[in-house]
């Protein structure tokens, strides 16, 4: 798997323009939310918890273009709960 650290910088510059420190709180906001979302994740009592919480971290990857993180957030909510996905996906937020 690959990441591109400029994607998701890129992403958000085309929606705020040139404002750096603006870039910066949003990158920080996005990767705290994935985290929430991997939490919820982890949390989850049931398969349906850890299905909504594995395509809110899909709708929040495909928001910020993390290709990488959509697609693993999209094997997850239709796999089903999966211990070894969740460290895949700890791993891939670990880089944002």
């Amino acid at each position: 798997m690959t990441y591109d650290p400029g994607a998701i910088d890129a992403a958000l510059a085309a929606a705020v323009g040139d404002e750096p420190v603006l870039i910066a709180e949003l990158h920080a906001a996005f990767r705290e939310s994935a985290v929430q979302a991997l939490q919820a994740m982890t949390m989850a009592v049931d398969a349906d918890g850890w299905r909504d919480a594995a395509w809110r971290l899909n709708g929040l990857a495909a928001s910020f273009g993390a290709a990488d993180l959509m697609t693993a957030a999209t094997e997850a909510a239709r796999g089903g709960v999966n211990a070894s996905m969740l460290a895949r996906l700890r791993g891939l937020v670990a880089v944002l």
